[in-house]
């Protein structure tokens, strides 16, 4: 288990979000978004566990969640579904949302799909997601 002070964290996710200063970590420290620190040895620190909780803070208030809706998903979500989310960040970044396409193929489907593929091989993707779908159905 790795441990970090609160500097390190917002100096770590600074790099996902410029946003996140020392400042906000220890706001959200404070107010209980993310768990209580760990205490190792006589110090509290925060751990890898802080960090996947912190990313997926940022990654929910990208998809236009507001910080108390958040906190109550937080709650409700085991440690798994949170790495999961923040494990989704990178879908999020500006610049991808931007750059790529995204497709809605079924209300529980969507692909995001990269500029630089031809439009044959995107046809064929869609083509085959949805060729996969319709089996399911059956």
């Amino acid at each position: 288990m790795n441990s970090y002070t609160a500097k390190q964290i917002a100096e770590i996710l600074q790099q996902d979000d410029p946003r996140m200063n020392l400042r906000t970590v220890r706001y959200y420290t404070q107010i209980g978004m993310v768990p209580p620190l760990e205490l190792v040895g006589n110090k509290r620190v925060y751990t890898d566990s802080h960090i996947n909780y912190f990313r997926a803070i940022i990654t929910l208030s990208r998809t236009g969640e507001t910080l108390a809706s958040i906190q109550e998903t937080l709650k409700k979500l085991s440690l798994e579904d949170i790495e999961k989310i923040s494990q989704q960040l990178t879908l999020y970044e500006s610049s991808r949302i931007i750059e790529n396409e995204t497709l809605k193929i079924t209300d529980d489907v969507i692909i995001t799909i990269s500029p630089r593929i031809s439009a044959e091989l995107k046809q064929k993707v869609i083509d085959s997601v949805s060729q996969a779908l319709r089996g399911e159905n059956q």
